[in-house]
């Protein structure tokens, strides 16, 4: 699928898969290999940014996928994070989507939330927050009806 389908239909959370098609090279070719990982990969969609026009640029509208924390002994040094515009030439498939019952640990700064975390259930989501204090977090359930929707509309994940 597309990336504009990606940023109208999937829902925060869910595992986003991109490609660009090509096979991967053996690993001797180090150089050729590092091109295709930065084109080829999963992330957990944790933000959508709707399109900006400002006087001197504009802008399309593009998602982020957060593809991996590095670090040891339980501190992030670093965290692996790609945008992605609406008009990517990239393939993307969603591989999974959150399911009833989990819960968005959302923060809101400028035009959309940002997905911090995602929990199994509402009493973990709080015990994350509890340990990750942010100033402007708050709690969503992934309801019923928003994968129902999905199933309906058929946008679950194969």
């Amino acid at each position: 699928m597309s990336a504009h389908i990606v940023y109208d239909s999937a829902p925060l959370g869910s595992v986003i898969r991109y490609c660009d098609g090509t096979a991967r090279p053996p690993a001797r070719f180090r150089k050729k290999l590092s091109a295709w990982e930065s084109r080829n990969g999963t992330g957990r969609l944790v933000k959508k940014e709707p399109p900006r026009t400002r006087a001197t640029y504009s802008s399309p509208a593009c998602f982020t996928l957060h593809e991996g924390d590095f670090g040891q002994g339980g501190i992030i040094v670093v965290s692996v994070r790609r945008t992605w515009s609406v008009e990517s030439d990239l393939r993307f498939d969603v591989v999974e989507r959150p399911s009833i019952g989990m819960v968005r640990v959302l923060q809101d700064l400028g035009d959309s939330p940002e997905l911090l975390h995602l929990a199994r259930d509402r009493e973990a989501a709080e015990r994350w927050l509890a340990t990750n204090p942010y100033r402007r977090a708050y709690l969503e359930e992934v309801s019923a009806d928003e994968v129902g929707a999905d199933i309906i509309e058929g946008r679950t994940a194969a």
